[in-house]
């Protein structure tokens, strides 16, 4: 799993948000009809893109065990929404080319089923959120 243990959420300008953890930087926007600049994907463009992100590694992971090249391989992802704009399914076809070992099928895709977003989102994992001052700066 990650080890991950603290991001740092900054607000550089307009309806930009970037997340720091580690050496990384990930940078969002809004799109321009929610008053963004549509400079980079929105926070929950980047929710569903993890989901994508991660099966694919699963996928990546699954064919380097067996020496099976993942050229070609591709997974679509459809996410459907209820009347209200809430997320209700993900869905995520592995669309596999012509040639990948029919014996694999249903292994791959049981492994797709451990990606450890869609366990982390299944999981259902509680949040809290709180007001708490800001350390004091030393800079002078």
């Amino acid at each position: 799993m990650s080890d991950t243990r603290e991001l740092i959420i900054t607000l550089p300008g307009k309806r930009r948000v970037d997340a720091a953890f580690g050496h990384h930087i990930v940078h969002t926007d809004q799109p321009l009809d929610n008053g963004g600049e549509d400079s980079a994907p929105s926070p929950f463009q980047l929710f569903l893109a993890s989901i994508g992100a991660c099966a694919g590694i699963f996928v990546q992971g699954f064919c380097a065990k067996r020496n099976i090249d993942p050229a070609g391989i591709r997974i679509v992802e459809r996410p459907q929404y209820d009347e209200q704009g809430t997320l209700k399914d993900v869905a995520l076809d592995v669309e596999l080319p012509a040639g990948f070992p029919e014996k694999y099928q249903d292994a791959l895709l049981r492994v797709v089923e451990q990606c450890s977003v869609k366990k982390a989102i299944a999981a259902q994992p509680t949040f809290t959120v709180r007001a708490v001052a800001a350390p004091v700066s030393n800079a002078a």
